[in-house]
């Protein structure tokens, strides 16, 4: 019982959280561009990276591949990995918004084995 809630809880916040990632992707466009920029990242990813942060949560939620889903949750892990070393190596104090998630995603995938085989 207790990795069920801890299944749905993770995988709500972790979709909560990406879902504001996306909506500020699209809806807050200069913002975020500014922020690429001082990371030194290329801007045409933004968009790009918030179609796949959408596809990555349907793979998740409707639980069709099991293959699809090990690669979505690969792509969360190495998006939040890299947001907060990003985040950290320049200072800025956001890195700890990319740590919550790493483990959001990282509790959801490991009970999520369990929950829903």
């Amino acid at each position: 019982m207790t990795k069920k809630i801890l299944y749905w809880a993770s995988t709500g916040l972790l979709t909560l959280l990406m879902l504001f990632s996306v909506y500020n992707y699209f809806f807050n466009y200069e913002m975020i561009v500014g922020f690429f920029e001082s990371f030194g990242y290329p801007t045409y990813l933004i968009y790009p990276l918030a179609i796949a942060k959408l596809l990555g949560l349907i793979t998740i939620w409707t639980n069709v591949n099991r293959w699809l889903k090990e690669w979505a949750y690969a792509g969360f892990f190495f998006n939040t990995l890299l947001a907060f070393f990003a985040h950290y190596m320049i200072a800025d104090g956001e890195h700890m918004g990319a740590l919550i998630a790493l483990i959001l995603v990282l509790v959801s995938y490991v009970t999520g084995k369990t929950v829903r085989p």
